[in-house]
């Protein structure tokens, strides 16, 4: 790793070296530095001689191939790095936007030429973003390497395609979830039986039905407001209260606090003519 990211390696040796020495002022300083703080430089070189100036694009990349060589050397298979709802740089200023998609094409090209070994990049985004002008066909070279053909019957569509069209959320999938949640939250106390008794999968359909009827019906914007629900208001109690019976002790109450703005719109009944007013 000194070899090809010395750097880093600097970093960390010094970072580690401040931790036993129980120096936290110069640890701290180091672990900024390696998170990319600004304005942190000159106490990252008082701390470790040898790491100099602010981190930038070159030295973050170079720092994604030290992460990737420790994780290996500490036995993980790899890293899992999800670039979420990268439609937003739709929104920003034209040049930002090409810049960002230039280096989403630097990025896959370079871990196609295996710079990264064990990473694994993952993008979502809309369709918009992946087709409309605003998006990815701004940059062709860009497009040409996520393009996939969604002609076809979403059924046969190619789990290994560079591109996944994702379905839309339904009853079943969020069942499923919140079956999940509840599974792993049962593997992580010391009260399992009494939270898959108690939050069985006829509650658990029961409590998904209740928020979706919130929401005006659509299943799709519902899991957000239904995890945390199930999470907050149900499992936690159920694990901390031994007579709390959430059937009995539990009404699903949903404000306008524990909603953002598009669930807030479809959680409010479809507007009717007659509830305009007309000035006369």
């Amino acid at each position: 790793m000194s070899s090809k990211t010395p750097a880093f390696a600097q970093a960390l040796r010094g970072y580690r070296g401040a931790v036993l020495a129980g120096d936290g002022p110069a640890a701290d300083a180091l672990a900024a530095w390696l998170g990319g703080q600004p304005h942190v430089a000159s106490a990252a070189t008082n701390a470790r001689p040898g790491v100099r100036g602010d981190l930038d694009h070159f030295g973050a990349m170079a720092f994604l191939q030290g992460l990737l060589t420790v994780l290996r050397d500490a036995g993980h298979p790899g890293l899992l790095l999800v670039l979420d709802e990268v439609e937003t740089l739709q929104r920003v200023r034209g040049d930002v936007r090409d810049k960002a998609l230039n280096a989403l094409r630097q990025l896959i090209d370079e871990i196609d030429a295996g710079r990264y070994p064990g990473l694994y990049l993952v993008i979502t985004g809309t369709p918009a973003f992946f087709d409309g002008p605003s998006g990815v066909p701004r940059l062709p070279p860009l497009a040409q390497r996520l393009h996939t053909d969604f002609t076809t019957d979403a059924r046969f569509d190619n789990p290994r395609a560079v591109q996944v069209r994702l379905s839309g959320f339904d009853r079943a999938a969020l069942l499923a979830v919140g079956q999940r949640v509840r599974d792993l939250y049962a593997g992580g106390t010391d009260n399992a039986v009494r939270v898959r008794s108690m939050v069985d999968d006829a509650y658990v359909a029961s409590l998904a039905d209740a928020v979706t009827g919130s929401l005006g019906g659509k299943v799709g914007i519902a899991p957000r407001v239904f995890l945390k629900k199930l999470v907050a208001d149900v499992l936690d109690r159920v694990d901390q209260f031994a007579d709390f019976d959430p059937r009995q002790h539990y009404a699903l109450t949903i404000g306008d606090g524990d909603l953002t703005e598009v669930e807030r719109n479809a959680a409010r009944p479809p507007a009717r003519a007659d509830d305009v007013a007309l000035e006369l």
